[in-house]
């Protein structure tokens, strides 16, 4: 009888690398019957619902033709026993409860063809058991009380959820992970963390999800801590689709982002002058160390083929310096090269990502340039098929100020010592950049990285601060466009106020900015809106009459800054900038439905908070504290809510980088200067340290995933 279980289970295993990933689930009628082993042991916290679990499994299978062996014994976990099962699914289990030798006959089964199913706790089990990592997905870091919260069901196609709507509201306990599985496996349902307390993985956090493993099956849910939950029709359907998965009954795709495996860096198959070196906050506890000018790593396992888009998790408290990723060999094809920054500390991480171009098909290889010494060490890295402008919101817009200067590119400090300050360690801001006091014209560092953040944040649309004809932030221009290209970011304009402007200038500045940049392929023009470009003209009250501007809108956007529709005669929509009153969102409903009746483009701005303090000493303007990032989702809740923000067609965010007024998503250091009293990111959506620094742009990706 264990015979024929196995040959049954190798035949459904061959079928389905015959057909392939996306095949059409066969229907419960067809499938054959099937033994499950349902094991419960627990070395940790025992959850009350796991009898009520094992008996609702058992009623399904009833229901559906399978057989339940319940256990707490890992004896039972032989080669010989586990041969009899077409799925193993660990129910709540908890801590180490598995020796090596039930470890080992539980990767031999699943490797070889058989199914896994982890319910809830089976991520807080085999910490020391690298491979049960993998298996899982992700291990458990910490929950919040049970509350209710609302799923969104990312896959609707997979048999465990093909019974659901777009979202799903339940209650029960919301694990948080260590990491995030997304780039190892197919993500099945994911929370929204905006819908309850607690949640700490920002704008990404998976909770149901599933992905092959070996010539087997794996598939995990962190839903099931109540015994209310096995009540619930919807989640007993979702065990049932996910245990037909695990055993080979039905196929699915389950497939990983293409290309978004994670690697590790320090598994490299040649190189030359690099070693692995430890380091126990990095992926494995290991990184890609000891890296000079000149280095190289080869990973034999890797394939460049396809390859559009290279992110790495990075460290340096060396020089910092530039990985190249080339196909074939250290000296091959150049596919696309990115900065990395000094982190501050060998520990300390940040994310770096960069578009490849070029065709390829031979192995990777990263080379590494920079200064003298040490320059950064690699922890892990992925390469994407998807460009990576397909990830961006165009309807998203981050204003970027291009103002600032250093003695090192402009030749002197520039907008840094505002306030009366001196830089470099004292600068006009109330926070000081991860990047120091940097200089906007500094195109293959600030700028590119700069770029590269914005790409992490899911905006598509940069708004430049625009100060006039030869005006220094217009001599930038080309660069930064040049700049955001290569990433597949747009940009439009900011026009700001500049003395003795006018509606007649501004009509002759729109006209300078099409003809002189219009061409350009960063140039931002909106597809919904007839291919218009778009032009945000601050204070724009500040002129009473603007007839001048219809020689214009026929082909460009230009939006007023104000929500009094009856001041927006002749503009094309409106904004609001201002990063204090989308707390409260006075007016914006009404300007949005107004927008909306009229076909005008509305664009409420919010902001993460604002403090100028340094910048402008004895300034009354209020502030607004960053409260860990809830201000920041307060603004974002009360742009998308249509009963408060009006349905806008774009969210502009205030700011990428305007330091003086503290409203900044650019990365802000978690260590800066001392004797300065500067602020940090520290405790932001609950990060500390480099993700600290990043947060506030992941929360964006967050929320433009939402908007989007």
């Amino acid at each position: 009888m264990n015979l024929m279980r196995t040959l049954r289970r190798c035949t459904a295993v061959a079928a389905m690398s015959l057909l392939g990933a996306l095949i059409t689930p066969m229907s419960t009628a067809h499938a054959a019957p099937f033994e499950v082993l349902v094991f419960s042991k627990t070395a940790g916290f025992r959850h009350d619902a796991i009898p009520t679990g094992i008996n609702t499994l058992r009623t399904l299978g009833q229901q559906n033709d399978f057989t339940i062996t319940a256990t707490e014994d890992a004896g039972a976990f032989t080669t010989a026993n586990l041969a009899a099962y077409e799925a193993v699914v660990f129910l709540n289990t908890t801590g180490d409860v598995l020796n090596t030798t039930q470890q080992t006959a539980l990767q031999s089964y699943v490797d070889g063809g058989g199914g896994y199913l982890g319910v809830h706790a089976a991520a807080d089990t085999e910490y020391d058991w690298p491979y049960y990592g993998q298996l899982v997905g992700a291990w458990f870091q910490s929950h919040p009380a049970i509350q209710t919260a609302t799923i969104r069901n990312e896959d609707r196609t997979h048999p465990a959820t093909s019974h659901l709507g777009a979202t799903w509201t339940r209650s029960d306990e919301w694990y948080n992970y260590r990491a995030n599985p997304r780039p190892n496996v197919h993500v099945l349902q994911t929370l929204d963390e905006s819908s309850y307390s607690g949640g700490s993985m920002g704008g990404d956090h998976p909770i149901t999800w599933c992905h092959p493993q070996g010539q087997g099956r794996s598939f995990y849910t962190g839903l099931g801590h109540t015994i209310e939950s096995y009540a619930d029709a919807n989640f007993r359907s979702l065990l049932l689709g996910g245990l037909r998965y695990a055993a080979g009954q039905v196929s699915a795709n389950c497939s990983a982002p293409a290309g978004g495996g994670q690697v590790e860096a320090e598994s490299y198959t040649s190189g030359s002058g690099v070693q692995a070196a430890a380091h126990a906050p990095a992926s494995g506890g290991q990184t890609l160390g000891h890296i000079d000018n000149g280095d190289w790593a080869g990973y034999s396992g890797v394939t460049t083929a396809g390859a559009r888009t290279f992110t790495a998790k990075v460290s340096s408290a060396g020089a910092g310096g530039r990985i190249e990723v080339r196909s074939g060999s250290a000296t091959g094809t150049l596919l696309g090269s990115v900065a990395v920054p000094v982190t501050g500390g060998w520990e300390t991480f940040t994310t770096v990502t960069t578009t490849l171009t070029g065709s390829a098909t031979g192995p990777l290889f990263l080379r590494f340039t920079g200064g003298g010494g040490a320059l950064f060490d690699v922890d892990t890295f992925s390469l994407g098929t998807a460009p990576i402008a397909d990830a961006l919101d165009d309807n998203v817009h981050l204003f970027y100020y291009p103002w600032y200067g250093s003695p090192a590119v402009n030749g002197s400090w520039r907008h840094w010592q505002q306030g009366g300050r001196t830089p470099p360690n004292d600068v006009g801001a109330d926070f000081y950049p991860t990047l120091g006091a940097y200089d906007s014209g500094d195109f293959a560092g600030a700028v590119e990285q700069h770029m590269d953040w914005v790409v992490r944040s899911g905006a598509g649309v940069l708004v430049y601060s625009w100060w006039g004809r030869g005006s220094y932030e217009d001599q930038l221009a080309r660069g930064v466009l040049d700049a955001a290209a290569e990433k597949g970011i747009k940009v439009a304009w900011h026009l700001e106020p500049y003395g003795g402007r006018s509606a007649a200038s501004t009509v002759a500045d729109i006209q300078y900015i099409n003809s002189t940049y219009g061409s350009h392929p960063a140039f931002y023009r909106s597809a919904d809106h007839g291919g218009k470009n778009a032009f945000y003209v601050f204070q724009s009250l500040d002129i009473p009459d603007w007839t001048a501007l219809d020689q214009v809108t026929g082909n460009s956007i230009v939006l007023a800054q104000t929500t009094d529709t009856t001041r927006i005669a002749h503009f094309s929509g409106m904004y609001t900038y201002d990063g204090i009153a989308g707390a409260t969102a006075p007016g914006w409903k009404q300007a949005g439905d107004y927008a909306r009746a009229n076909g005008l483009i509305w664009s409420p701005s919010v902001a993460p908070g604002y403090v100028d303090d340094r910048a402008v000493p004895g300034n009354t303007t209020p502030t607004v504290a960053r409260a860990n990032g809830a201000a920041y989702d307060r603004q974002w809740n009360n742009a998308l809510d249509p009963a408060i923000g009006g349905n806008p067609t774009w969210v502009s965010v205030t700011s990428f980088n305007e330091w003086h007024e503290g409203s900044t998503i650019e990365p802000a250091d978690s260590t800066p200067p001392a004797g300065q009293n500067y602020q940090t990111y520290n405790g932001a959506y609950g990060q500390t340290g480099a993700a600290a620094e990043t947060a506030y742009l992941d929360r964006t990706a967050y929320w433009a995933g939402r908007f989007q």
